[in-house]
């Protein structure tokens, strides 16, 4: 029989941590929370549940503390949830099922990100598999934010079903989106300066355009009405201000610009979009009525 400890990494999660810990309450033989600092209620919430709390030093993201936190579990079954996260019972289900039969080391699981009070279907926010459950050994994670996680042994993924997936309350606010924002893009901004990359001005122009189309039409963003809309624009513009931030280590010096070399940067972007355009309009019409844009695509992709 698998023993299963649930791992929670904690920094202000009061409002958030008792609806995570009622949900793993079937699964969970032993949990694991190790708190960043917390000036709120989290250790108390925890504690009061039964929970095993450590402390770790305030990190501003997650992956450095989270070995830390693994290291602290006994079960031989890990599974790895964020206190903005709870799990349905159908997945308590089947994780108990596959950590007493298990096929393989690790898996991949779903994750439902509910955004501004909706579920985001799209724009590269579905079905956004990660790796949280595995035999405790054979998954590690570097230091890196948003990394992808080391792995031994054999994987699998679960099935791209609701009711396997791990539910994430992710932005409440545009106020929470600017916040992590502000937060994560200084980090990211300290990768670019130490992988040497050197800030151009046509950052500002390639890599939000790049984002947005990446998010909104090759991600189907359209397909979330107004919030695939909004997503896709707060992605573009987190793009922006790591660039700036970027510009800002290097004091802001000055690049000449012409507004010629301007006007080229953007009619690539309008050309880029116009041919999003056509493949999305050529993916939501019929046949006969995409024609139009079919033969719009093609001449774009000659004329790129």
């Amino acid at each position: 029989m698998g023993r299963i400890s649930v791992v929670i990494n904690t920094l202000n999660e009061e409002k958030n941590l008792p609806r995570t810990l009622a949900s793993v309450k079937s699964l969970a033989d032993e949990v694991v929370v190790v708190d960043m600092k917390s000036t709120d209620r989290t250790v108390e919430i925890a504690k009061k549940t039964g929970a095993r709390v450590y402390e770790h030093k305030k990190t501003g993201y997650v992956e450095p503390a989270r070995n830390f936190a693994i290291g602290k579990a006994v079960g031989n079954w890990v599974l790895v949830l964020d206190a903005d996260e709870e799990i349905p019972l159908s997945l308590a289900i089947k994780l108990k099922k596959i950590a007493d039969n298990p096929k393989v080391d690790s898996y991949r699981i779903p994750r439902k990100n509910s955004i501004f009070g909706k579920w985001t279907k799209h724009s590269r926010w579905w079905p956004d598999l990660n790796i949280r459950f595995f035999k405790k050994g054979h998954v590690s994670w570097n230091e890196v934010i948003h990394s992808v996680p080391m792995t031994q042994g054999a994987g699998a993924d679960l099935p791209e079903k609701e009711e396997f997936a791990i539910i994430h309350h992710n932005y409440d606010s545009v106020e929470q989106y600017l916040e992590r924002m502000n937060r994560y893009s200084d980090i990211q901004a300290k990768i670019l300066i130490v992988g040497k990359h050197k800030f151009i001005w046509k950052d500002l122009i390639t890599k939000p355009a790049n984002e947005f189309l990446s998010r909104y039409f090759a991600g189907e963003g359209y397909k979330d009405g107004l919030h695939g809309l909004a997503l896709s624009f707060l992605q573009a513009f987190s793009e922006i201000i790591v660039y700036l931030k970027v510009w800002q280590q290097e004091k802001f010096l000055e690049q000449g610009i012409t507004l010629q070399e301007i006007e080229k940067e953007l009619k690539e972007v309008i050309k880029q979009t116009s041919w999003w355009l056509a493949d999305a309009n050529i993916k939501s019409k019929g046949f006969f009525s995409s024609i139009p844009d079919k033969i719009s695509r093609k001449f774009l992709s000659k004329n790129g």
